[in-house]
């Protein structure tokens, strides 16, 4: 692993190994998170804001990713998020936490990061969007 990017991945991986249950090492990897454009054809949908049951939704082929969130009047506390196995890889988890950051900015709210992906992601992106 003489790659910086490899070795930032592998140590990434190394924090979150003990916040994830030992039933769901496929969540403790970079690899289930989403960069906007970047999914491939088989993998189509987008990120909506399911506020009935308070939590950002991937769909595709049946299958739904999910990022749940609590909202107060001044914050957007994101809880956890939820990739299914067909839909990892693909960087859906990224998608759901890019479009969670955009809809509290948009409403001028702050964030309050409570799920482990989605503060790896906010160290790893300090400024996003």
């Amino acid at each position: 692993m003489g790659d910086p990017a490899a070795r930032a991945h592998s140590k990434l991986d190394e924090e979150l190994e003990p916040t994830f249950p030992a039933s769901d090492s496929a969540a403790n990897t970079v690899e289930t998170a989403i960069r906007p454009g970047e999914l491939p054809p088989s993998t189509s949908g987008s990120v909506t804001d399911n506020s009935t049951r308070k939590r950002f939704e991937f769909s595709s082929n049946g299958e739904t990713a999910f990022l749940l969130y609590e909202r107060t009047h001044d914050a957007l506390t994101l809880i956890h998020t939820e990739v299914p196995p067909a839909l990892r890889g693909h960087h859906v988890g990224e998608a759901l936490v890019e479009a969670a950051l955009r809809a509290a900015r948009s409403a001028g709210l702050r964030i309050v990061a409570v799920c482990p992906f989605v503060k790896a992601y906010l160290r790893k992106h300090p400024a996003s969007p």
